[in-house]
């Protein structure tokens, strides 16, 4: 069963430029795992922490680092999440989510899916 969905689009452009004039912002929004990548895949990371908020009922306690965006064996990505995004899971019964990323054209947008 679906419990809620969330989808997000960065132009990548304006998001590089956001770091250049705000450099702590990379730490403070990713987790070590996350930075270091182009600037298209930390936009398309960015993009996908706004739609998991949204998929989750975009509740303000939700901490940017306690999801990760991780590559699975054959590139998919996949979430590994803890604290208040875990706790904000189990309170609404999300047992599942299902994360779709892309970057094209100074675009990246995130899609996901939280299931029960």
């Amino acid at each position: 069963m679906i419990l809620g969905v969330g989808i997000d689009v960065v132009d990548v452009e304006r998001f590089a430029r956001t770091l250049e004039r705000a450099p702590g912002l990379l730490e403070r929004l990713f987790t070590p795992e996350e930075r270091g990548l182009r600037t298209e895949s930390t936009a398309a990371r960015f993009a996908a922490k706004e739609a998991l908020a949204k998929a989750l009922g975009s509740p303000g306690s939700l901490s940017w680092h306690d999801a990760t965006v991780v590559r699975g064996e054959h590139g998919r990505p996949y979430w590994q999440v803890r604290g208040s995004v875990q706790d904000r899971m189990d309170d609404l019964g999300v047992t599942r989510l299902h994360l779709s990323l892309s970057h094209d054209a100074g675009v990246a947008s995130a899609f996901v899916i939280a299931e029960r």
